[in-house]
C-alpha cells in the first residue's frame, strides 16, 4: 500500500550539520559528479558504481525510478547535504522490507567527503526516522564483511549484530559474508 502523507517519511529532515532531502531530478548533475569524483571509493563495495552511474542522464533516469518508489511506498531515497551550503555529500536510503514491519537502511558518501561523520549523522536521523514510520519495529543495515566503515556507523550507533549470511559477492571488494545489523524499537514505543 502507498504511504499516504500522514505515513511516508518526511521529504526534509534536519541532522545537525546536514540536511536530508528527497532526492530531485535538480540533483542529478552534483550525484553523477559525486560519483564519477568517488569511483574507485564506491566501486569495491556498491555495484551500481560504474561510469555510466557517473552520467547525469542515467542518474535521471535513477531519480525518476526514485520518485516511483516514494509514491509507491517501496523506498525513500534521500540526498544528504551540507546545512551551511546545500553541498551534495551523498545518498542515504529507506527500503521497505518484511511487508513493512522492517527498513534497510542504505548509504554512500563521496570520496572526498569521507571520514567527517557525515555517514553516521544521517544513518542516526534515518534510523529515527524509520522507527517513527507506522508499523515499523526494526531497522537493518546490510555490510559486507569486509567494509569496515559501514560496520562501524552501525557499530556507533548501536546497532547489533544479528547475523551473517554467506551469499555471491556482488561488487569487487565484497568478501561474500553480508554482516546484518539490527537496530529494534525501543520498548513502549509505538510501532
Amino acid at each position: 500500500m502507498p504511504p499516504t502523507p500522514a505515513t511516508a517519511p518526511p521529504e526534509r529532515v534536519a541532522a545537525g550539520r546536514l540536511i536530508l532531502r528527497r532526492v530531485q531530478a535538480s540533483d542529478a548533475s552534483a550525484i553523477a559528479a559525486a560519483v564519477s569524483a568517488s569511483l574507485d571509493h564506491l566501486r569495491p563495495w556498491m555495484p551500481w558504481a560504474t561510469r555510466e552511474a557517473a552520467e547525469r542522464g542515467n542518474q535521471l533516469v535513477r531519480v525518476a525510478e526514485a520518485d516511483h518508489n516514494w509514491e509507491s511506498g517501496l523506498g525513500f531515497v534521500y540526498s544528504v547535504l551540507t546545512a551551511e551550503h546545500g553541498t551534495l555529500v551523498g545518498e542515504i536510503a529507506l527500503h521497505l522490507r518484511d511487508s513493512g514491519q522492517s527498513v534497510e537502511l542504505g548509504y554512500w558518501i563521496a570520496a572526498g567527503q569521507a571520514r567527517r561523520g557525515y555517514a553516521t549523522l544521517a544513518a542516526e536521523a534515518m534510523t529515527s526516522v524509520a522507527l517513527a514510520m507506522p508499523g515499523v519495529t526494526r531497522v537493518e543495515i546490510h555490510v559486507d564483511a569486509a567494509n569496515a566503515a559501514s560496520a562501524a556507523v552501525a557499530r556507533k550507533l548501536g546497532y547489533r549484530l544479528d547475523r551473517i549470511e554467506e551469499r555471491r559477492p556482488e561488487a569487487p571488494g565484497e568478501s561474500g559474508r553480508l554482516m546484518v545489523w539490527l537496530r529494534d524499537q525501543a520498548p513502549g514505543e509505538d510501532a
